[in-house]
């Protein structure tokens, strides 16, 4: 008799794994030992990139090293830049990326090389160059020429200034903050669709690029990445705070909509990103004095809350409920939402490629037939 199926593959543990717990039951996550909090108040996002490649903190020399390193290799090929130059305008900014990352294999003098240096190397390059790619493409799209970026600033400096910057010019203080804690919050969580995509990837023997683009490929969709962007979507919709009650009732209550952003394949319990993004948001808000769209998301999740379907099915705000708030009241583009997740996620898909390279073995589960069985063949001139 054939095994019951497990739709999804709910519940079947695939791996074991040091990069991180995610425990949704009782809405903790760990990376490598340190709880989300203490990272999210404490750590510049090179620290968890190093926490997660080499299993613990680094000293402040190892710091200075891997910041300057990955500052130094975000630097593009000037082909890639052309590249992107020749893209579709239009095209989608997840789709620009899957195609950019490829390309970048081709002239990475490491591309093919699987050894434990290489791949540390191809780590580091790749959290730079698609920090790079990102904001190049922001501003190709625009009309504006991309910037190079400074070696002389960290990850999320770097990445404000290639955005919104000119040469002279100092990113924003707020800004890069809420970038940096952001891609703290989503650099790592699990065996989650991407992750597991990357590592069935190089499970096969094949390479980092691969990987991260077989990452990208699947956090494109609204089911995983692209959830922040639909959120955001949706409190564009409802408009005004006043709004919301009526939004819920037509929608929600009368209607089949969903609200994005709450609920969670795992998290029976507040996803404890949502609560650090949740208080980020609302001083974000107040110091920008654009409080209107923290409004509509809180007094959204509240009516939620209050709601016996969302309390019966332990539905809360996830990660990407309160990050849309976050990354549009800094003026990012909503279609640049999920790119951005990518840039953080990068350090997790990565610091999986390399576990898996490890204790390398094929993943290939099985399946349960249910088509039919011994029909007869039909010449075609008689079907």
């Amino acid at each position: 008799m054939a095994e019951p199926t497990k739709k999804g593959l709910e519940g079947i543990v695939v791996a074991e794994s040091k990069t991180s717990l995610v425990n949704g039951q009782d809405g903790k996550l760990v990376y490598q030992g340190y709880s989300i909090e203490t990272l999210a108040e404490n750590a510049l996002f090179e620290e968890v990139a190093f926490l997660l490649w080499e299993g613990r903190l680094p000293n402040k020399a190892e710091l200075e090293n891997l910041r300057a390193a990955i500052a130094t290799e975000a630097a593009l090929p000037a082909e890639m830049l052309a590249q992107l130059k020749s893209y579709p305008k239009n095209a989608d900014p997840m789709a620009m990326l899957r195609t950019a990352v490829s390309a970048l294999a081709m002239y990475d003098a490491d591309s093919e090389d699987q050894s434990v240096e290489a791949n540390r190397r191809k780590a580091i390059r790749l959290t730079g160059q698609i920090t790079t790619i990102c904001a190049a493409w922001d501003r190709i799209r625009k009309g504006h020429e991309p910037l190079a970026p400074r070696k002389d600033l960290n990850l999320a400096q770097n990445f404000v200034y290639m955005l919104t910057g000119h040469e002279g010019k100092e990113p924003d203080a707020t800004a890069v903050e809420a970038i940096n804690v952001y891609l703290v919050l989503l650099a790592e969580h699990g065996m989650n669709a991407s992750t597991f995509a990357s590592r069935v990837t190089v499970a096969t023997g094949s390479d980092m690029h691969s990987g991260v683009v077989s990452g990208i490929g699947t956090l494109k969709g609204p089911s995983h990445g692209g959830a922040n962007a639909e959120a955001m979507h949706m409190f564009l919709e409802i408009g005004e705070p006043e709004n919301v009650a009526e939004w819920f009732r037509k929608n929600i209550k009368e209607g089949d909509r969903r609200i994005m952003g709450i609920g969670h394949r795992i998290y029976k319990a507040l996803d404890p990103r949502a609560a650090i993004l949740e208080d980020k948001a609302k001083a974000l808000a107040e110091s920008s004095g654009n409080s209107k769209w923290f409004q509509i998301a809180k007094q959204l999740a509240d009516t939620a809350r209050a709601d016996a379907y969302f309390i019966e099915r332990k539905l809360y705000p996830n990660v990407d409920y309160y990050s849309a708030i976050v990354l549009y009241t800094i003026d990012l583009d909503v279609d640049m939402f999920t790119p951005l997740f990518a840039m953080a996620r990068v350090v997790g898909w990565t610091a999986h490629i390399i576990e898996q390279f490890a204790n390398n073995r094929l993943i290939r589960p099985d399946l349960n037939y249910v088509g039919p069985m011994g029909l007869p063949w039909v010449p075609v001139d008689q079907r």
